[in-house]
């Protein structure tokens, strides 16, 4: 059966196109008390951007720390929280959770808004299609361009035991914002390292065995904006880059990404790497299985003046190095999607292992 999946219903695009953010709301406050909570990145706190929310009376502001990536424990804190500034009665909910940062708030706001509306801990949601209740209406508006959290039906989070999404098609936001002026003033690493998640994105999934024309004709497009951007650094490479991020994560939704992410994981879960920059730790070692894409990947890194972190692996506990290859090997649709479905035979714990000890 084909796969019948869920995309952003509502876009808008353009320079100041935030500026419409409080017109957009006021279609989804249901009365004069509706409320909505507003989580920013906390590098916004005290900065122009924050001064811009269309905060409203009873609006609640959040600034969500973003130093660590996303965790399950900071997501539940996050619920509760809002529950008990807004009630605790279904109707008492708020009208709508509005994230605002890079792909750790927007994140957040997807497994956030999932959670206002269903049972337990965001941990036992970790996997494909568990939430049995919709989310509550939320918006994303991203400040880094790359992640495609904005589009993407995921909202990974590292919880007690793995580092693993929530898969649902509750996750996709009901609205985004894309603001290109928003990119202004991402220092040059951040940048470059989220920008990679996307060229990283597209390189597996076009070089995946789940490709399709769908997933192809958007990641072809998203890997020519990143090499412009990478590349030849156009005066317009921020709105560009933020196209390049909703392609690609367009890409992957109807195909999957790879051994890059895969490994990516386990260094996150692990050593508590961000999700970009782990991912250019490992895709550096991976000629074997991206020859083209490395060696560009490299170009790429020298044009930037990008120096990666080695040997971060260097010295590690058996036990974690144990961990890291347990949390990779968990993703087996990412490894399907790499070497078929013989995988298991191609990817041993031995081999995880020794591509981990290069890093």
């Amino acid at each position: 059966m084909f796969r019948n999946f869920k995309v952003v219903p509502r876009i808008v695009f353009g320079r100041g196109s935030f500026d419409q953010l409080g017109d957009i709301l006021s279609e989804e406050r249901r009365h004069p008390d509706s409320r909505m909570v507003f989580l920013i990145d906390h590098v916004f706190s005290g900065k122009p951007l924050a001064d811009r929310i269309p905060r409203e009376s009873g609006d609640m502001v959040i600034f969500v720390d973003t130093d660590d990536e996303p965790k399950t424990s900071y997501v539940d804190q996050l619920a509760s929280r809002i529950r008990e500034g807004t009630g605790s009665a279904p109707d008492d909910l708020p009208d709508g959770i509005i994230g605002i940062g890079g792909g750790s708030a927007m994140d957040l706001a997807k497994a956030v808004s999932i959670m206002l509306t269903n049972p337990g801990s965001s941990a036992d949601y970790q996997g494909w299609d568990l939430p049995g209740n919709s989310a509550v209406y939320h918006v994303g508006i991203p400040t880094l361009s790359g992640t495609g959290a904005e589009v993407s039906r995921t909202t990974v989070l590292t919880g007690p035991e793995k580092k693993l999404g929530i898969n649902s098609d509750f996750t996709v936001f009901d609205q985004l914002v894309l603001d290109p002026e928003l990119l202004e003033g991402v220092p040059l690493d951040q940048r470059f390292y989220t920008g990679m998640d996307c060229y990283i994105h597209c390189v597996e999934s076009l070089t995946g065995t789940f490709l399709n024309m769908f997933s192809q004709s958007f990641g072809e497009k998203a890997l020519e904006l990143c090499r412009e951007v990478f590349l030849d650094d156009p005066s317009d490479s921020d709105d560009r880059l933020m196209m390049a991020s909703y392609f690609g994560g367009m890409s992957i939704a109807y195909s999957q990404v790879g051994v890059c992410h895969a490994l990516s994981y386990g260094l996150s879960f692990v050593l508590g790497l961000h999700h970009g920059i782990g991912n250019c730790v490992a895709f550096d070692y991976l000629e074997e299985f991206y020859p083209d894409g490395v060696k560009e990947f490299r170009r790429m890194m020298k044009k930037q003046g990008i120096d990666l972190p080695r040997n971060i692996v260097s010295g590690i506990e058996e036990e974690k190095l144990e961990k890291m290859i347990d949390i990779a090997l968990v993703l087996e649709p990412l490894w399907e999607n790499a070497l078929g479905s013989n995988w298991k035979e191609k990817m041993t714990r031995d081999k995880i292992r020794s591509l981990y000890l290069k890093m």
